[in-house]
This record gives C-alpha cells, sequence and structure tokens, in this order.
C-alpha cells in the first residue's frame, strides 16, 4: 500500500461522507492490573451521536497518519502460523452476522492480552466498514458523474488507545454562587493519540490485497514487536531509520567513514534521481537499491576505487544480506528541505540535500571552519554583514 492509497482512504474518514459507510463499532475496554477485559459493547455506529461519530472519525483518521516505513508500515503476514490472524480478519471481513464478527475481534483481543501486561488500561475499538473510490474523474463535459462506477473496499480498522485520569478542576456554580471542586472518577478515553493500529485489507492497484495488513505505530520508528509479531504474525520490518543506518554503513565500508560534503552532496542527488525516475515510470512499487544500484550511485558520485565485489561484501558484512533492497526514499534526506542538521559547539545549521554543495569544511589560518557558499549579503539582526577577505597578504620585512 503506498502513500497515495493511505491519503486517499484517510481523508474519507469523515462524516457524513458517501464514499465511506461505517456499519459497525466494537469497543473493548482492557484493566491493567489483571490484563482482562472489563467491559466490551457492540453499536450501529450510524446510531451513534453526531458527537461521537466527530471523535472516532478524527481518532481513525490518525490511525492512517504518518510517514510509511516510520509510522505506517505495510506488513506481510506470515504463513503457517497457528490461530492465524490473516484467517481470524480474513472471517471476520466476509461475516454479516455482528455476533459472528464480534466473536472474532475478541479472538484478537485475547492475543493483545496474552502474556502481555498494560502499564494503563487501554479500550480496543474495531470497526467495520466500507471504502468506495470511484473508478475515473469526473467529466467537466459531460454530464456523467465520477461516482457512477466504483470500486468498492471492505475493511477493518482497529485503534488502541490509552486512558487517563480526569483533570482535577475548580469551578464556579451560578445558581448557587459558590466554588465547587469538581471531582470526576470515570477515566477520560485519549483518542488524540492512539497507541497501536491497523487496517486490513491493504489496497493494490484499486484491489484488496489479503496477504498483507498496514500497521500503525504510536510515534514514529518505535514499534511494538509484541503487536506486530504476536497479534498480527507479521513478518519482521525494518524502519526508515534502519533502512538508513544500515545505507550508511555499507557505505563506509566501502569508502570509508570520511567524506567531503561536495561528494555527500552528489551520493544524495544521485539517489534522488532514480526516486524521480522511478517515479516517472508510474508504478506502484517503491524504488529500491540492491548492491548493484548502490555501486553505480557511489561510482556516479565520484567515490574511488568502487567494485561489485566489494560492496556486495559490505551488504553481507552490515545486514548479513548481498541480496538485500534498501528503500531509496529511506536513505536520502528529505531533498527539497532543509532536513540535514550540522551541529557545531558555535552554532547548528540546517540545509536541503540539495544544497549540501554550497557547504564546505576547510583550514583557514589554522582553524577548522565551516564555509557557506551565499548569493547575496547576510543580514543579521538588521545589520548587512560586510564581506571580509579569507586571506591576507603578507608584509614586506623593512630592509
Amino acid at each position: 500500500m503506498n502513500k497515495k492509497d493511505i491519503a486517499n482512504i484517510r481523508k474519507q474518514f469523515k462524516v457524513n461522507n458517501d464514499l465511506l459507510k461505517v456499519n459497525d463499532i466494537f469497543n473493548v475496554y482492557i484493566m491493567k492490573e489483571s490484563s482482562e477485559i472489563y467491559h466490551q459493547q457492540t453499536s450501529s455506529f450510524e446510531l451513534l451521536e453526531d458527537e461521537q461519530k466527530e471523535l472516532f472519525m478524527s481518532n481513525f483518521k490518525k490511525v492512517l497518519t504518518g510517514q510509511l516505513d516510520q509510522k505506517l508500515f505495510d506488513l506481510k503476514f506470515q504463513r503457517d502460523v497457528e490461530n492465524s490472524s490473516q484467517l481470524i480478519l480474513h472471517q471476520g471481513l466476509l461475516s454479516d452476522d455482528t455476533e459472528e464478527w464480534t466473536g472474532h475481534m475478541l479472538r484478537l483481543v485475547e492475543k493483545m492480552l496474552h502474556e502481555k501486561q498494560y502499564e494503563m488500561d487501554i479500550v480496543v475499538t474495531f470497526i467495520r466498514g466500507e471504502y468506495m473510490k470511484p473508478m475515473k474523474r469526473r467529466n467537466e463535459e459531460t454530464e456523467q458523474s465520477e461516482r457512477d462506477a466504483v470500486y468498492s473496499h471492505p475493511f477493518i480498522l482497529c485503534s488502541m488507545n490509552r486512558t487517563q485520569d480526569p483533570k482535577k478542576e475548580l469551578l464556579f456554580d451560578y445558581i448557587e454562587k459558590e466554588f465547587k471542586y469538581n471531582f470526576v472518577v470515570d477515566p477520560v478515553i485519549n483518542l488524540k493519540a492512539p497507541i497501536s493500529g491497523f487496517l486490513f485489507p491493504t489496497i493494490r492497484d484499486h484491489a484488496a490485497d489479503v496477504n498483507h495488513v498496514l500497521y500503525s505505530a504510536g510515534k514514529a520508528n518505535e514499534l511494538n514487536y509484541h503487536f506486530i509479531e504476536d497479534v498480527l504474525n507479521a513478518s519482521d520490518i525494518m524502519t526508515a531509520e534502519e533502512d538508513k543506518f544500515v545505507f550508511e554503513e555499507i557505505v563506509k565500508n566501502v569508502a570509508g567513514d570520511q567524506m567531503n560534503t561536495a561528494t555527500l552532496s552528489n551520493v544524495y542527488d544521485e539517489i534522488h534521481r532514480v526516486i524521480e525516475e522511478h517515479e516517472e515510470d508510474e508504478t506502484d512499487d517503491v524504488s529500491k537499491l540492491d548492491y548493484r544500484d548502490v555501486e553505480q550511485v557511489l561510482k556516479h558520485s565520484g567515490i574511488e576505487d568502487v567494485d561489485t565485489e566489494k560492496v556486495e561484501k559490505a551488504f553481507k558484512t552490515v545486514i548479513d544480506d548481498e541480496n538485500y533492497e534498501l528503500k531509496a526514499e529511506n536513505i536520502v534526506p528529505k531533498y527539497t528541505s532543509k532536513s540535514i542538521k550540522i551541529q557545531t559547539k558555535v552554532a547548528d545549521i540546517k540545509v536541503s540535500p540539495q544544497d549540501l554543495r554550497y557547504v564546505r569544511q576547510v583550514h583557514l589560518n589554522g582553524k577548522l571552519c565551516l564555509m557557506i557558499e551565499v548569493e547575496e549579503n547576510t543580514v543579521i539582526e538588521g545589520f548587512e554583514m560586510i564581506p571580509e577577505a579569507l586571506f591576507e597578504k603578507a608584509k614586506n620585512d623593512d630592509v
């Protein structure tokens, strides 16, 4: 499932939208002390009050918010797993009976509770619904609507949310004309920051892919491996952060751990070019680099003494898999934004990969300096800086 597909379905999570229908909602309250179900409740989503619908819709949208391989992960189910979550979800998706569907979801909750102790009370929410995507854009020259023909995608979405103690507040009673201490014992369900969740099935080429599930982490690059492996029964994954680390270690193995900014800028330019060429092909697959691609990137960047054997050996050394493929978007900082942070004792500087070529580390008068090429005079606190000469002409000795 690519970021475009995720964005398309995420924006449909709003009340009174005819392109997305939520049929049933199932809430399960889990106690932290015993890791047992304290209460469960099934409702028709349409029968909820509009204010409740808005809260839940915002929560579901947050489950589907974030960068791929950082907060959202397209995971493949493991095969030949006992009590397979893929089978449970598929059975729940095909079930027409609400009680049967909740029974399947409770089997997933049991897996969430197995040998797991939560630090706070948890509310797990499941919904099942249908997402409709128009097959073609609206034709302005005719009266044909874009919604005359749609792709239909039944789905199940899960959201896990923590509870928190209510705030202690002082209120003023207008009737009695007195100050009162507001004491509420009911816990508050924090729907603004889900701690985990998933969407099943994923969508590929306008079709459902029941072999994959979209997992949502609570925070970027902080994965719940118990949820991934034991609850969803999904395969191991690499985060964008881990992919980037692997690439950096491979480059260090091949070219050493020292590199000037011009060469590093060339590396980022080459990877960005690969990404752009892949996007021009208009394929749904992400751009990936194997050891042969990395070899070409390093050669074209001006790094010397690079060959296939050396790069292949680096892959084997760093990740123990010479056939591993790096996702290109994961290993280069955001190309057009100031995503590179240069930290020094004197100042911290942010620069985009495409502008890194204008930054140099140089020796000046015996001192290590960071030099930034600019197109115009710099203004600091309203004062225009006067250009200074880097080198002064040596004075002649008196005769």
